[in-house]
């Protein structure tokens, strides 16, 4: 894992066919098949050029899943940010989590935990300090998920969504 190989998921991280899903770097054919896969599961949109940038500037952050048609089924994209350390005026970098969605049929495999994984390993190549990401406080699942991989609870950022929606700010110090 981290290397810029493909990850095979194992033995119970297969689909009906029982055929592996890929977690690889995204690339930018890959894009049309994010969009979809974030129009069908997420209600957050955004526009093409917002992928194109994170893909762009942080490539070793933005992974998909594919199944074994090679169709895009999930994806994670993370970029980084130069903020004030909160011990000292000095900037640091954080890996912010922009989005991760699975598919709906494909959920309950362990992909977002594989896509979480690599991702996070591979984002430290940008020298980040902290990864940190907002959640909706209803999204259990997905709060479950980064909870166990040592994500805590900061914050609540009160109608972060646009549909008025409170989201945890959550982060993660390497």
């Amino acid at each position: 894992m981290g290397t810029d190989k493909d990850t095979r998921l194992k033995n119970s991280d297969t689909f009906n066919d029982n055929q592996p899903i890929i977690i690889r770097r995204s690339t930018l054919e890959d894009l049309e098949g994010v969009i979809q896969v974030n129009e069908n599961e997420l209600p957050e949109d955004y526009p093409y050029f917002f992928y194109k940038s994170i893909l762009d500037n942080y490539p070793e952050s933005f992974l998909v899943g594919c199944n074994s048609k090679g169709e895009v089924i999930a994806y994670i994209m993370w970029r980084v940010e130069k903020t004030p350390s909160i011990n000292s005026l000095k900037l640091v970098n954080k890996g912010h989590l922009v989005s991760i969605a699975v598919s709906n049929q494909y959920r309950r495999l362990g992909i977002a935990t594989a896509l979480l994984s690599n991702s996070m390993e591979r984002i430290k190549k940008y020298k980040i300090n902290e990864y940190v990401l907002e959640v909706r406080v209803t999204n259990y699942p997905a709060i479950n998920l980064y909870k166990n991989f040592k994500f805590l609870t900061r914050s609540i950022k009160e109608r972060y969504y646009r549909d008025g929606e409170n989201a945890y700010f959550m982060t993660c110090k390497l």
